[in-house]
């Protein structure tokens, strides 16, 4: 019996637009050292560096430059903070709805790979209604690897019970395409993500500017791999 095909799917600028809620957490921490709120303009190519990378571009711009263990003691506060108010103003992107629909309705298995905490994905994911559509919800520290390594990305697809013959990955950062092109997975970059640099300069398969053509995208490449 063949393995269902499998949609791999990145979270933070991939699925959701998390990045007024992610923001909001940094600047509510970098206030109680002082430090002036950073825009979300100011922040968005960190998203994809975690909660340490947005702190550590918060006291750069800042010109003031933080003890390790002070970045340490802040990524724990804004771990905290960030947990009970993960889903105040995040959304899913628009289409991201009916492309899951779609690919579900296909025979496709979901599921999630994410540099986000497990505990936060899976409660971010269910208060927008959709996490019991993935066979798995694998974070940071799900596993001891995490993209870019490709480990993380072929237990996601061992643990949904996937075969990575039959797998896309689907985000929108650099660790998202390092990670799939290690495991020879094709990828799929959305083009409104967060992005340390243009997206197309990370060399995905393909890109995609809104989630009406993912489909269409990951049809025509799982027929090129698994033909």
């Amino acid at each position: 019996m063949t393995t269902a095909p499998i949609a791999v799917f990145d979270l933070d600028g991939t699925l959701a637009d998390t990045a007024h809620d992610l923001v909001a957490t940094l600047n509510v921490i970098l206030g109680q050292e002082g430090v002036a709120p950073l825009p979300i303009e100011a922040a968005r190519d960190m998203i994809s560096a975690g909660g340490r990378g947005l702190l550590e571009r918060g006291f750069e711009v800042a010109r003031r430059e933080p003890t390790p263990a002070l970045i340490e003691e802040l990524y724990r506060r804004f771990i905290a903070h960030y947990f009970d108010n993960l889903c105040v103003e995040t959304r899913l992107y628009p289409g991201a709805l009916d492309a899951l629909d779609r690919l579900e309705r296909d025979g496709f298995r979901l599921a999630i790979c994410t540099n986000k905490m497990e505990a936060h994905s899976v409660k971010l994911l269910r208060a927008l209604g959709v996490a019991e559509r993935f066979a798995t919800i694998c974070g940071r520290d799900t596993f001891p690897w995490f993209k870019p390594d490709a480990r993380h990305l072929t237990m996601t697809i061992a643990r949904a019970g996937g075969d990575p013959r039959r797998a896309v990955m689907v985000g929108d950062s650099y660790s998202d395409v390092a990670a799939a092109k290690a495991a020879g997975i094709p990828v799929i970059c959305v083009s409104f993500g967060y992005p340390d640099r243009p997206i197309r300069e990370h060399g995905p398969d393909r890109v995609i500017d809104h989630f009406d053509a993912l489909f269409a995208a990951v049809q025509e490449l799982l027929a090129v791999e698994v033909c």
